[in-house]
């Protein structure tokens, strides 16, 4: 761990506490997105305030760091989060090209200490959709690829 980590990661453990302890607006969740050695963008919990259940300090982080970037690929920014994230914070990073996540306290704490338990998320992701506790049916297939047609062929779409 160097000193910027050490710097970033107090920073995202900073904005854990301002939003659980003071705002008590939500988990004890806080980020920062870092590039070029430099805060890019924060973000805290705000799920109990806002109403929202995506509104974790994660995904509030890369909204923010993409809107400033004009661009939604983080390719060179490196993550610091005040907990180990969740199956929805840890696919935005993966689609926001976030290059390095580091984290400071696990499932295991958020569970112990604040009742926070991703484990049935995480397991149910591993299982087919059809075997999933939130039935899922495929319905109209047909339908929703003769669009995916029409945007393989879109000359102008953007690649991701």
């Amino acid at each position: 761990m160097t000193e910027d980590d050490r710097k970033f990661m107090t920073r995202a453990i900073e904005l854990s506490e301002q939003t659980a302890l003071i705002d008590s607006a939500g988990g004890v969740f806080g980020c920062v997105i870092v590039q070029d050695g430099k805060i890019l963008a924060e973000g805290r919990n705000r799920v109990v305030a806002e109403n929202d259940p995506t509104w974790h300090g994660e995904i509030e982080a890369i909204r923010n760091a993409c809107k400033k970037e004009g661009n939604f690929k983080l390719r060179d920014a490196t993550l610091y989060t005040s907990a180990e994230p969740c199956p929805m914070c840890a696919a935005a990073a993966y689609w926001a090209g976030i290059k390095n996540i580091y984290f400071a306290s696990t499932n295991a704490d958020a569970l112990k200490y604040g009742d926070f338990d991703d484990s049935m998320i995480f397991s149910e992701l591993k299982k087919p959709a059809t075997e999933r506790s939130i039935p899922s049916q495929q319905i109209m297939q047909a339908e929703a690829v003769e669009v995916w047609k029409k945007y393989k062929n879109k000359a102008d779409r953007v690649p991701y």
